[in-house]
């Protein structure tokens, strides 16, 4: 069960979720720009737990090769880097709503030609091209209500190209309900889910397909 930080923690994302979409983005960017106002907020680079589950989550992925990845909610691209170091011939962008932390990621990243980050909302972003692989960890619980969720479950499914990939990890049994909005979605298909009971917060695993075109 989440703790008391954490349910008035998403009580104040759910009530953001009564803006409309472009005011809800304005906030959430103010939000992280201050969270941002120092380095790596939340320890990805360093706590034990968050390099637990980027291990997990490369353990994940699909076996094959991937052109074109995408990191949603990137934040200061500690796991774009393992992304890119796992898959050296892929393109990646990473995304985040934070230009602090994307100037963060930039020098954390060397660009090589292959590496980009863009500042953007998921509830707004249009993408082009479409990618091979999409990510999505520790983000949509800061969408708030359904049908900003519904949107955020299309925006992800519309990333993908056919046959490409998606991998959601968040904190369970939230996942439970998270993740469920992207099943709803007729172009994708789960192909596994896998729960890890790791201290501080058990996180899920889980990764869909879509389909050909």
């Amino acid at each position: 069960m989440p703790s008391l930080p954490d349910r008035l923690h998403r009580t104040f994302f759910r009530a953001l979720s009564l803006l409309s979409p472009k005011g809800q983005g304005i906030v959430l960017r103010g939000y992280f720009e201050w969270r941002h106002r120092t380095p790596d907020p939340w320890r990805l680079a360093s706590d034990d737990y968050e390099q637990h589950k980027y291990r997990v989550t490369l353990r994940h992925l699909p076996a094959r090769p991937y052109r074109r990845i995408i990191e949603v909610g990137c934040a200061e691209g500690v796991f774009t880097g393992t992304l890119a170091a796992a898959y050296p011939d892929a393109e990646i962008t990473g995304v985040d709503v934070s230009e602090r932390a994307l100037a963060r990621a930039r020098a954390r990243v060397p660009d090589g030609g292959r590496i980009r980050f863009i500042q953007a909302d998921l509830l707004t972003h249009r993408p082009e091209p479409r990618y091979d692989l999409v990510l999505c960890s520790e983000t949509l619980y800061y969408l708030g209500r359904h049908d900003r969720l519904r949107r955020a479950s299309r925006q992800l499914s519309a990333l993908l190209a056919p046959d490409g990939v998606l991998v959601a990890v968040h904190p369970w049994p939230e996942a439970d309900r998270l993740h469920r909005y992207l099943d709803v979605y007729g172009a994708l298909t789960r192909l596994s889910e896998e729960v890890y009971p790791a201290p501080p917060r058990p996180f899920a695993v889980t990764v869909w397909s879509r389909g050909p075109a």
